[in-house]
């Protein structure tokens, strides 16, 4: 009789534009609470940082992490039916042999993901209680906002026009 697998596998989704402490808690607590654990960085037109840049920070900060790239995707998004089929046929493609068990995020799109693809939907500070900050909030004013992210993620983010 073949012993089923019982590792547990964690995957989130995200622009990480920029990343920021509310990502870091989420990879965090998805670290500590699986076996494995992959982040999908997703092509995004909202920064001038390209994809890989972004995807470094990650692996930089968390070497354990797998990082997968969601070049292209498509550009219809939304909760409807049609959205949520359209960007699952496109991440399980990302996915490709990965056969995660839950899903980590802090969108309301996690319960459709989650749903989709038959994982857990784990939820990190939906409300953003316990980390109070949004990529929108940083991009709008990173100054004001550098607290909230990595020195080398400010540092990039310095660099680019859409930021000065």
């Amino acid at each position: 009789m073949e012993k089923e697998n019982l590792e547990k596998i964690g995957f989130t989704i995200g622009k990480f534009a920029p990343l920021h402490k509310g990502h870091q808690f989420l990879i965090e607590t998805a670290l500590k609470e699986m076996d494995k654990v992959i982040v999908v960085v997703y092509d995004t037109d909202v920064i001038d940082i390209p994809t890989e840049k972004r995807a470094s920070w990650i692996k930089k900060l968390y070497p354990n992490v797998e990082i997968k790239f969601a070049h292209n995707p498509p550009s219809q998004y939304g909760l409807d039916e049609k959205s949520v089929n359209i960007q699952m046929e496109y991440l399980t493609k990302i996915l490709g042999d990965e056969k995660p068990t839950h899903f980590y995020s802090s969108e309301e799109y996690g319960a459709s993901v989650a749903k989709y693809m038959n994982l857990t939907d784990r939820r990190i500070d939906n409300e953003r209680k316990t980390v109070p900050i949004s990529a929108t909030v940083v991009r709008n004013n990173i100054e004001e906002n550098k607290n909230w992210i990595d020195n080398d993620v400010y540092l990039d983010c310095k660099e680019i026009k859409k930021f000065n």
